[in-house]
């Protein structure tokens, strides 16, 4: 085996450790964002039964069920656009809806120093919402 192909070797092994990292950081990420800006409405296990759920209009949605009342599939787009919120009409921070707008809320929280950059805010608020989406994804029920 030659230097080049040792070294593709390595880079391989680091990408792949790197992805399944990446994997279980961007789950417990979501898990993390999901109990401090989820569960007081949602409930900590998802089932819409949150200590704030009778203060509010609508009851929250039961998050366990999203994948049975899609026929089975969980569905990532439907559920990007309702967490990030900022594509729905958004009036402020919670937009037309009682749910408050993620994306615009989770981009404001990046841009915390003078100097930040909208880009890399933009990036870091798009993760959260994909943790969230991962972690959504591990508390379905069949």
């Amino acid at each position: 085996m030659n230097k080049q192909n040792i070294c593709h070797c390595v880079v391989a092994s680091l990408l792949s450790v790197t992805a399944s990292s990446w994997a279980q950081t961007s789950v417990g990420l979501g898990r993390a964002d999901f109990k401090d800006n989820c569960a007081s409405c949602h409930g900590h296990s998802g089932r819409g039964d949150g200590p704030v759920q009778s203060f509010l209009v609508k009851p929250p949605s039961d998050l366990t069920t999203i994948t049975q009342r899609h026929g089975g599939k969980f569905p990532q787009e439907l559920m990007w656009e309702v967490i990030d919120g900022r594509w729905s009409g958004d009036g402020g921070p919670h937009g037309s809806r009682e749910m408050p707008v993620w994306g615009q809320e989770f981009k404001a929280r990046a841009m915390t120093q003078p100097g930040d950059s909208a880009t890399i805010a933009e990036w870091s608020a798009r993760n959260r919402i994909v943790s969230l989406l991962k972690y959504l994804e591990t508390i379905q029920r069949p």
